[in-house]
């Protein structure tokens, strides 16, 4: 393994643990018992979360593709 390749394991397994975390704490949210919230609120959360992952996996797509081109 190169060192770049390497280096990405590592951040990029960091930066995902950290991620899924936040994910579990978000939905601590959920109980009814702590906390009062509408259909609409949870949509707006949830959108706004796939958004962004949408986003981000776009990048790696595009990277992949970058160098090409064709006219067919």
């Amino acid at each position: 393994m190169n060192e770049k390749e390497e280096r990405f394991i590592r951040i990029a397994e960091k930066r995902t643990n950290k991620i899924l975390e936040q994910i579990r704490l978000l939905s601590n949210c959920s109980n009814k018992n702590n906390y009062s919230y509408d259909d609409q609120q949870v949509d707006k959360i949830f959108k706004a979360i796939e958004k962004e992952l949408d986003l981000a996996k776009k990048k790696y797509i595009m990277n992949k593709d970058k160098n090409k081109f064709s006219l067919r």
